[in-house]
C-alpha cells in the first residue's frame, strides 16, 4: 500500500500567517502539522509516499527531505493550479502504480492515526473506504448518507445536508477511483471534488465502506481549529523538564521543557511545551500554549496561545490568549507618553483592542 499526502492549498483562512508560510507547517505543539500525517503513514507500515505540493512545494521539500528520517521514501507531485482534491488524486495515477492507497489530506490530525483502518482495508479490500465523524455544522464539509450501514450518497457542502456526518480529511481507495475521477466534471468551483468521484463509484456498483471515527480529528484550517488541535495534542503530553529551571520558578502539571530553554522567575503551567533555546523570564505561560524554538516570553502573561520561531512577547500589561503569532514577530508596550497605538499588519490581519 502506497501513500499520498495532499498539501497544494493555500491556507487562506490562516491568513496573513500563510502569506510567508505554508499551512501544513504550521506548528501544533511544536510539530508541522503536515508530520502528524507522515507519522501516522509510517506507523501503519507505508514505505512510500507521494506528497501533492503546490505554491509552497520549496518550504515543504525543505522541511520533509527525502522522508528518510521517518522510514520512508518521499516523492512529490506538482499540482500546479489548486483543482481539487480529486485532481490530486488523479495526477499521483502514475506514483500510485496500481496499488491500493491512502490519502491524506495534510492540515488534517486524526487522534488514533491509520494503522488499524489500513489493516481493515487491505483484508475486506473495498473500493473504497472511508472516515467519517459527526460534526455540528456538516454544512461546512462533504457529507456522507448511510443506509443499513452502506454509504448511498456522497454531497459536498450541502446547504441543507441530510446527516451530520462529515468526510474526514483520509480516504483509502483501490485504483478503480481513478476511473472514477476520469468519469467526473469539475463543480461550479471548477474543482474535481473526491466526493463525485466516490459518488461515482457508488454510482458503479462498487463497495465504498464507512468508518466513524473514534476520537477526535481536527481540520486545521482555520485559527479557532489551530488551538483547539494544538490543546488537544498538548493533553497528551508528559511532564519532561530537559531545559534550565531556576528555583524561583515553577513548572506545574503535564510540561514539556526542552534542552536549552532557560525559565527564570516565571510560572509555566501545563499541558504547554517550551521549545528549545527559548527564554521565559518573569512571565506566566499558561494551559494549552506552545512556545517554539528561540522565542522570549518576558514580564508578560500568555495562555491558550502558539508563538512560532525566534518572536518576543515583552512588557505587556494584559495577558495574550487564543493567538496564532508568526515567526519572528515582536509585540512588545512602549512606556513612551502620550499613550498611542502603532500597528504594521499584513493583508487581512485582525487585531482586537478590549477597552
Amino acid at each position: 500500500m502506497k501513500g499520498l499526502i495532499l498539501s497544494g492549498g493555500r491556507g487562506t483562512r490562516l491568513r496573513p500567517l500563510t502569506y510567508t508560510s505554508a499551512k501544513q507547517l504550521v506548528p501544533v505543539a511544536n510539530k508541522p502539522v503536515l508530520f502528524y500525517g507522515i507519522e501516522a503513514m509510517a506507523e501503519a507500515g507505508i514505505r512510500s509516499v507521494g506528497i501533492v505540493v503546490g505554491d509552497t512545494q520549496a518550504e515543504i521539500r525543505a522541511a520533509v527531505g527525502d522522508g528518510s528520517r521517518w522510514g520512508l521514501r518521499v516523492e512529490y507531485i506538482e499540482q500546479h493550479a489548486p483543482l481539487g482534491l480529486a485532481h490530486a488524486v488523479l495526477i499521483s495515477e502514475q506514483f500510485i502504480g496500481g496499488e491500493p492507497f491512502v490519502v491524506y489530506l495534510g492540515d488534517n490530525l486524526l487522534m488514533r492515526g491509520i494503522s488499524g483502518l489500513t489493516k481493515e482495508f487491505s483484508r475486506e479490500r473495498p473500493a473504497a473506504q472511508i472516515l467519517l465523524a459527526r460534526v455540528p455544522d456538516p454544512q461546512m464539509f462533504g457529507v456522507a448518507e448511510l443506509s443499513d450501514g452502506r454509504v448511498v450518497r456522497l454531497v459536498e457542502k450541502p446547504q441543507e445536508p441530510r446527516s451530520d456526518l462529515a468526510l474526514v480529511g483520509v480516504y483509502m481507495f483501490s485504483p478503480d477511483v481513478f476511473d472514477s475521477v476520469k468519469r467526473i466534471t469539475p463543480s461550479f468551483r471548477n474543482e474535481l471534488e473526491i466526493t463525485d468521484a466516490i459518488q461515482d463509484l457508488i454510482d458503479r456498483g462498487l463497495e465504498v465502506r464507512p468508518h466513524i471515527v473514534d476520537g477526535w480529528w481536527k481540520d486545521t484550517g482555520k485559527l479557532e481549529d489551530m488551538l483547539e488541535a494544538n490543546r488537544l495534542v498538548l493533553d497528551t503530553f508528559e511532564r519532561r523538564v530537559d531545559g534550565c529551571v531556576d528555583a524561583e520558578s515553577r513548572i506545574e502539571g503535564k510540561v514539556v521543557v526542552e534542552a536549552g530553554a532557560v525559565i527564570e522567575q516565571s510560572v509555566v503551567r501545563g499541558p504547554a511545551i517550551i521549545g528549545a533555546r527559548a527564554k521565559i523570564v518573569h512571565a506566566y505561560v499558561g494551559p494549552f500554549t506552545s512556545i517554539m524554538n528561540d522565542v522570549e516570553i518576558r514580564e508578560s502573561e500568555i495562555e491558550h496561545s502558539i508563538v512560532l520561531e525566534g518572536s518576543s512577547v515583552s512588557n505587556l500589561a494584559n495577558r495574550v490568549v487564543d493567538s496564532l503569532i508568526g515567526k519572528n514577530v515582536r509585540i512588545f508596550r512602549e512606556k513612551m507618553k502620550p499613550s498611542a497605538y502603532r500597528f504594521m499588519l499584513g493583508d487581512n490581519s485582525e487585531v482586537g483592542i478590549r477597552w
